[in-house]
């Protein structure tokens, strides 16, 4: 059931410095209005350091996985998001409402957020990716969409670390030249890097190296480009079967959006500045629920955070968490504990085989459409 503001002020207990019980909604926002975006996006970031540094996530060959992915969020179609937010466009005309375009690195076995970096729709997803790399931890690998191939940035994200690495899938019509084979569909490969993007990475060199790996998946051919190029430390075998991993960032998309906000499409603030803090709030509140998921599935045997099932655990957090104002101070840490001890029942079952292939989905609109140019009669 949705929370409307009114219910969580209630909820919170929250009072004003006067001690007047009543707290209006307007007030609320003025507060907001107050305190700014900046604060939470500082909370967020320190909450993110914190967590990720407590959470001993599980590796590969010495290297935790991390995913990089973009994702369009709609605002209310107020005069003031107007002027600060574009619209995406296509041949039917544009979008109905504002939008931010987010881009976020996220740490793929947990989902929880390292950091994000957002901003109209109208900003490409590449400079919102280039914002992350202060962001990039040590002993890394970041699995992009092919939609990322950029070669300054790649090479920014390498040398961001002194072992931080990328993984994507070979863009079509890449050029390369190949410099030795390691293996059976493994080679060593030379890209050229372009004048343009020399001037936009000056760091970047004329030529970049990385390693080329294809394999055949359900007969389809897939080719993965890769700064692991040290055949000894990173085998073959397994390198193109990590890509898989990558869809667990679009799943914590799904997550907030779906269960999170409870599929409601359009965010609440009227104002570009509230826009911003709402979102810095959403992902602070995905993160904490994410790390109390990770604190859980460490109370069980061999189970990773995203074998558990965010929808019911969320809902589970979020009940205990808003119960805890009207609970004694000294059972507060138990009802905290309580959390943790009932990990077992969200454990997933392991996800069945795709049993249909993927087919374009019916329109959902719900009305006759009228076509675009009427028959012609006699």
């Amino acid at each position: 059931m949705t929370t409307t503001l009114r219910s969580l002020i209630n909820k919170l207990d929250i009072v004003l410095p006067q001690e007047i019980d009543y707290v209006a909604r307007s007030a609320v926002t003025q507060a907001r209005k107050r305190l700014g975006s900046e604060v939470i996006r500082e909370v967020f970031s320190r909450s993110a350091n914190t967590w990720r540094a407590r959470a001993e996530h599980p590796h590969w060959c010495g290297l935790n996985l991390y995913g990089v992915d973009g994702v369009v969020w709609r605002t209310p179609d107020s005069v003031q998001n107007q002027a600060a937010f574009a619209r995406t466009a296509n041949a039917s005309g544009e979008a109905a409402y504002p939008q931010i375009r987010m881009v976020c690195l996220m740490e793929l076995s947990s989902h929880l957020l390292v950091n994000s970096a957002f901003d109209s729709v109208a900003e490409n997803e590449m400079n919102l990716a280039s914002q992350l790399i202060p962001s990039i931890p040590n002993h890394s690998l970041t699995l992009f969409d092919r939609g990322f191939y950029s070669l300054g940035l790649l090479h920014a994200w390498q040398q961001a670390q002194p072992d931080s690495h990328w993984l994507l899938p070979l863009k079509k019509g890449t050029q390369y030249e190949v410099v030795r084979t390691l293996g059976k569909h493994d080679q060593w490969v030379k890209l050229t890097t372009t004048p343009q993007a020399r001037k936009k990475w000056p760091q970047l060199p004329d030529t970049l190296e990385a390693r080329l790996l294809t394999k055949t998946v359900k007969g389809k051919s897939v080719a993965i480009l890769t700064s692991l190029t040290d055949p000894m430390r990173y085998p073959s075998e397994d390198i193109v079967d990590l890509y898989a991993h990558r869809w667990e960032i679009e799943l914590g998309y799904r997550e907030m959006k779906q269960h999170l906000l409870e599929s409601r499409f359009t965010l609440r603030s009227q104002l570009p500045e509230l826009v911003t803090q709402e979102l810095w709030g959403v992902l602070l509140a995905y993160n904490l629920i994410r790390y109390k998921m990770l604190l859980m599935a460490k109370s069980l045997p061999s189970v990773h955070p995203n074998q558990l099932s965010f929808r019911d655990a969320a809902s589970y957090i979020i009940f205990k968490l808003t119960q805890l104002p009207s609970q004694t101070p000294g059972n507060v840490p138990r009802d905290v504990l309580d959390i943790e001890r009932n990990a077992r029942q969200f454990k997933l079952d392991g996800k069945r085989e795709r049993a249909y292939p993927r087919v374009l989905k019916m329109s959902k609109n719900k009305f006759p459409v009228r076509p675009k140019k009427n028959a012609v009669h006699s």
